[in-house]
């Protein structure tokens, strides 16, 4: 039943909730519930921040804009984007000091990138015990994680397992989000597990026999919400129950891909084995691990995540792309041309997945004629620039989104040489509510964003 009931009556408020059974389908912003009157006064939607990682850096010649300033035509990695360019900033010359060996000649640049990407801090050496800093992503969720039913979000899809290397833990290579120096934040990868997350009300006593019977890999969740979801629609303008509509409509859509997953062979087509849940194409895995996203911001489950593509060096191959070749194996290009034509081709797939994630931000409607992209910050990137060399310097990084109006976007941010990536992230932090003066190495943050 809907949450919040006086006297037998439906009483929707911003966080109503679609409950029985064990369900719990939280509601995306509808114009009339208290509080989410247009105009003026009403309520301003919060600011979602999501940080996506790829691995084993970039294609850099095809990469950056050429000019700064205006963002007018995006290089040829990029082009995906192209319908959001206004939403863009792109980012030169930002560098993770942090990352260098800096004394240490046996540095390990993947594990040392991926280590410092949203932390800005160096990475204990220790093949045993793990010591970096928190993350920006962490800082977020202490500040905003009590207002939501999930502090942070953290996806992946890879399973997080790397040996260690010239003296480091693998673990560097396999987080990105850290909840303290000591304590990297683990990553899910199974679409079914988010989606239990997301849409169960794990507070519910049931019993083994109850929970077969409502078992929604056998029948879908909505069926235990039908109900209240009549009520709400009942109650609500008529631009509403098109929101509604199309909101519940996305909802059984991904349920119905997690359940086909779910179903499937537990061996992949490479012959290992694979978690029920988990889509033997990995594209479908990809997309589907983005559309749990969308709609965790979308009902405002938690209002920040991670994204880790991929671990740190890892040797995953592409064969949609043509070639088989591992992604590791090619990062070390050595200037081959073919290698770095198919490096190219990867930097774009991964950039299509960011920017189908966008383009389904830009679908959703929020307050004033507001869409989920304006009340968002979506940074992507690597920790390392050219794996060819690991170098931490001049990364290729962007963001997409207006953080619910106090971002400038659609230019290219020609930064000075070395400046640490870390004043990116305190700006980050500064424009979304948090209120501190330095995070990781940097003191001040990153001018040209407001």
């Amino acid at each position: 039943m809907l949450q919040q009931r006086a006297r037998g009556t439906c009483k929707m408020n911003r966080r109503a909730m679609l409950r029985t059974a064990g369900a719990a389908v939280a509601l995306p912003w509808l114009e009339s519930m208290p509080g989410s009157a247009a105009g003026p006064e009403a309520e301003r939607p919060p600011v979602r921040m999501c940080f996506w990682y790829v691995p084993n850096g970039v294609h850099l010649p095809t990469w950056f804009p050429r000019d700064s300033g205006l963002l007018v035509d995006l290089p040829e990695t990029l082009q995906p984007l192209s319908f959001a360019r206004d939403y863009l900033n792109c980012f030169s010359g930002l560098t993770h000091n942090t990352a260098m060996t800096n004394g240490d000649e046996e540095g390990c640049g993947h594990g040392q990138g991926a280590a410092s990407f949203l932390t800005g801090a160096q990475a204990y050496r220790s093949q045993d015990d793990v010591r970096v800093g928190i993350s920006i992503d962490q800082m977020y969720a202490k500040h905003t994680g009590h207002e939501t039913r999930l502090p942070s979000l953290e996806l992946g899809c890879e399973l997080p397992r790397s040996g260690n290397a010239f003296g480091y833990s693998g673990t560097y290579k396999t987080h990105v989000s850290w909840r303290s120096a000591t304590s990297p934040a683990p990553y899910e990868i199974n679409p079914k597990l988010v989606f239990e997350r997301l849409f169960t009300d794990r507070a519910a006593s049931l019993t083994k026999s109850t929970v077969g019977h409502r078992d929604f890999y056998q029948n879908s969740i909505l069926d235990y919400v039908l109900e209240d979801a009549k009520r709400v629609r009942s109650r609500v303008s008529r631009s509403d129950k098109g929101k509604l509509d199309q909101y519940l409509n996305s909802v059984r859509e991904v349920e119905k891909r997690v359940q086909f997953a779910a179903k499937s062979d537990d061996v992949s087509a490479g012959g290992f084995a694979r978690p029920q849940g988990i889509p033997d194409d990995f594209d479908e895995h990809l997309r589907l691990m983005c559309d749990l996203m969308v709609l965790a911001f979308q009902t405002d489950s938690t209002r920040v995540s991670t994204f880790m593509l991929s671990k740190e060096a890892t040797d995953r191959n592409y064969p949609w792309l043509g070639f088989t070749d591992g992604h590791h194996e090619l990062s070390h290009h050595g200037n081959d041309e073919e290698k770095n034509r198919k490096l190219c081709e990867i930097d774009r797939y991964h950039i299509s997945i960011f920017a189908y994630t966008i383009e389904k931000l830009m679908s959703v409607p929020e307050a004033n004629g507001s869409t989920l992209l304006d009340n968002c910050m979506v940074l992507y990137g690597s920790g390392i620039s050219d794996g060819d060399r690991h170098d931490h310097v001049n990364l290729p990084v962007i963001v997409a989104g207006k953080g619910g109006g106090s971002m400038r976007t659609g230019q290219h941010l020609k930064c000075r040489t070395e400046t640490p990536m870390s004043t990116l992230l305190l700006a980050m932090l500064n424009q979304v509510g948090v209120d501190i003066d330095r995070f990781g190495d940097s003191t001040e943050p990153l001018p040209g964003l407001s």
